[in-house]
Parts: C-alpha cells; structure tokens; sequence
C-alpha cells in the first residue's frame, strides 16, 4: 500500500516536458528526491508543503528512484478552464478510480475533430508497426528506421504496461522534434493523443498523426516476476493481434543480449519468446541482426526455431547501424547497461526498424 510522507520543497532540479524534479526536505531531516506532473498537482516552488507517495523510492523499485508529490495541500491548481459537468472538453479517464485519475479527451471521442474520420476507419493500410517489450527500445528503433529512411513520419504508442504518465519519460521528451507524434493508449495518459485501446490508437497514428510506420512499447519500468506470464510485456503478443487486425505490417523487435546476467535473458529473452511464441496469433516478422558474435547467434537461431511455424523470421544487414545509434539524440540505456554494454540488445532493435522502414518502398 502507500507509504506517505509529508515535507517541503528545498530546490527545483529540473524540468522536462510535463515533469519538474525536486528536493524534498522531511520533518526528520531526511531528503527525497520527488518527481512532480505540474499537469496533475500543479507547479511546486521552494517552500511549497507536498505530499509524498514514497512506497517505490523506499523500496528501491522502478526507474528513475523518485518519490511521487501526490497534491500540494496549501496551495491547489485551479480547475481546468472548461465547465465541469460537459464533455465537450473529452470524458476519458484514465488511471481509472485512483485518486489522481485524469480527465481528457480520446482522439476518437464524439467531442474530438478527428471522431468522424476515425469513425470510418477500419485499416492502418499496411502500415509496418514494430512492437517492442521495453520503452528503452524505442530510441534505438527510431535510429534504425532513420538510419535509411530519414524523413519517414514515425509514431510511437506508449502502451500501459510501465510508467502510465507520458511524462516520466525523458527519453520522448528528448525525441520531440523526431517522432510525428505520441498516442498513449490504454491507462496511459500525456501524449498528443489520448486513446482508449491500442486499436483506436493505431488508427489514429494512421489516420491522425499520417504516420508511415509505428512503435508500440510500454512505457519507462517493466514489471516481471520471473515467471513464463507474469511480466508487463507479454501485451507484446497482443500488440502484434492488434496490428494483424487492423491491416498492419507487424515486425517484432527481439529482446536480445548476451551482457543481461539472467539465463533467462540471455540470448533470446524469455520475454520474447512467451510473447512471440504463446501469445501472438498472427504472424509477425521476426527481426534478427547479421553480424552477432557466432557463439550469440548460435543460442538465437536455436531459440527461434520453434516460433518459425507461425512468424517469419528475417536476418537483417546492421552495416552503418553502430554510427546511428551513436548519433541517436538521446543516450540509450537498457536495465543500467549502456550501448557498448549491451551492444547486441540496441542492435536488435535497430535493426528491427530498419527492416520496417524497408516495407515502407
């Protein structure tokens, strides 16, 4: 349950889009190190008393080691300008039935622009979409399809598996300008278009944002048990479901590594292989990289071999892939481990986009 605490702000850090960074000093004399959504709570100044859900920072869980200001008591946001009880402004909620659920408007919503045009859509016209189990894969993917395809509209859907704010993530606050735009879908909230499934999201990455290729992946964090089911990205398999149904291209972006000290990580991650192999339905194609070291790519064809029944799996040149990811516009990390770390998790995920942008000739 919450652990909460109460304390005053000492210092803004830093701001990314959507997010403020804080010191947080504790009646005990204990420092925190709190993360705010200006857009939830308001905007915290030196002084200001916040109230603090610290449960994850406590623990040592999840990314980015922050406690979360849940309100600032003393001093309220004022209401959104538009009158309560309407509509017109979007009657989506997200984060359902918490005590910070968001109001907002879907993209496909009869208050919308976009609801008519939506209404009528019933295919992404094969649009190729990449789908990916960890958010720190998305960097990487939009490398690899701008590696040879520099000017292709890509949109990211950031799914509800990990961090549901669009705005914990500092890696698309570092892509703006990169990405056509975001769709969060599903309790995610904070992109530039609000979706209820990832069904009405993909359509609107087509149809809205004109995207010629898509990333699907949950947000920053991964909850995973060390069970075959129990992990936050086995909604992968589902991803690929949706795509296949709405006339999309789907191109699976493999969790592979041999730097991850799990076994059941390395080579193919068990991630992978439960969402590709248990979960998808439809057929995806499978993108490996050429060039791993023999000993890797020995575990992963072996690995695979199973899936090759239902998907297409497919070895990809990576020749320039190494300069791109390098000149990625943010840093790439994955778990801690940094590009020449895990050289062969960022590869795979470039390569994958590669592939992608490959079908869009």
């Amino acid at each position: 349950m919450v652990r909460w605490r109460s304390g005053t702000v000492t210092t803004v850090r830093r701001r990314w889009a959507g997010a403020v960074e804080l010191d947080v000093d504790l009646p005990d004399g204990a420092r925190m190190r709190a993360l705010a959504y200006p857009a939830l709570v308001g905007d915290p100044e030196p002084g200001d008393r916040v109230l603090l859900n610290a449960g994850a920072l406590l623990m040592g869980l999840g990314t980015g080691g922050y406690a979360l200001v849940v309100a600032l008591p003393d001093r309220l946001p004022a209401d959104p300008p538009r009158p309560g009880d309407s509509r017109d402004a979007g009657h989506l909620v997200k984060a359902r039935y918490t005590p910070l659920q968001p109001i907002l408007l879907g993209v496909d919503e009869e208050a919308s622009p976009h609801h008519a045009r939506l209404a009528a859509a019933e295919s992404v016209d094969g649009m190729p979409v990449v789908t990916a189990d960890l958010h720190s894969a998305l960097p990487a993917i939009l490398a690899g399809v701008h590696a040879d395809a520099p000017h292709a509209r890509v949109a990211y859907l950031l799914t509800d598996g990990g961090a549901l704010p669009a705005w914990f993530s500092r890696t698309l606050a570092g892509l703006a300008g990169h990405l056509a735009g975001t769709v969060s879908v599903g309790q995610a909230f904070g992109g530039d278009l609000e979706a209820s499934t990832l069904h009405s999201g993909l359509l609107a990455a087509r149809h809205v944002l004109h995207a010629d290729l898509a990333i699907v992946a949950q947000g920053p964090g991964n909850l995973g048990t060390g069970t075959r089911w129990g992990f936050s990205g086995v909604a992968v398999g589902e991803a690929v479901n949706a795509v296949a149904t709405l006339g999309g291209r789907p191109v699976g972006a493999l969790r592979i590594s041999d730097a991850d000290p799990r076994p059941r990580h390395r080579g193919v991650s068990h991630h992978s292989l439960t969402a590709y192999g248990r979960v998808a339905l439809a057929t995806a194609e499978l993108v490996v990289p050429d060039g791993l070291d023999p000993e890797l790519a020995a575990v992963v064809t072996t690995a695979l071999a199973p899936l090759a029944d239902r998907h297409r799996v497919v070895t990809v040149p990576t020749d320039g892939l190494d300069a791109a990811l390098r000149a990625s516009p943010v840093g790439l990390s994955t778990m801690g481990r940094g590009l020449d770390a895990d050289h062969a998790y960022f590869l795979a995920s470039a390569a994958a986009g590669r592939y992608a942008a490959g079908l869009l000739h």
